[in-house]
């Protein structure tokens, strides 16, 4: 769905109350938006994972305006449901992600800095002295 307000107004047709009463929960789960405006913003919450995250954030149930109790979890799910059509795993979506050699940084350390060094730092800083080496 293109805004989390359509995924709201389906929960309140699923579970009644208002789409305000789940307006927060769905704006959550596509809160990473701010950060990849495209279909890749779902790697963030939209697995099952992300339907245990959202349960802490916002607490395991939720009363909506008409006095029923729905699981948070269950809301989560929809959600996810309605954006892929099945809950994938964490694992699913990693799996998609391609291996650069900036994740792993395997191999050699740089090495230590002592504290002499430090200090020289600061005193080159706190000086206006640049450091060349």
């Amino acid at each position: 769905m293109a805004h989390s307000y359509f995924h709201a107004i389906s929960s309140a047709r699923r579970w009644g109350g208002e789409p305000g009463d789940y307006l927060h929960v769905h704006a959550w789960m596509d809160s990473s938006k701010a950060s990849i405006a495209d279909f890749r913003h779902r790697a963030l919450f939209h697995h099952s994972h992300g339907c245990f995250v959202a349960e802490g954030i916002f607490g395991t149930l939720l009363t909506n305006s008409a006095g029923r109790i729905v699981p948070i979890r269950q809301i989560a799910e929809q959600h996810i449901i309605e954006d892929l059509g099945r809950i994938p795993s964490f694992a699913d979506w990693v799996r998609c992600i391609r291996p650069e050699s900036w994740m792993g940084r395997t191999g050699e350390s740089p090495a230590p800095v002592s504290r002499a060094d430090h200090r020289q730092t600061a005193h080159e800083i706190m000086s206006g002295e640049q450091s060349h080496g």
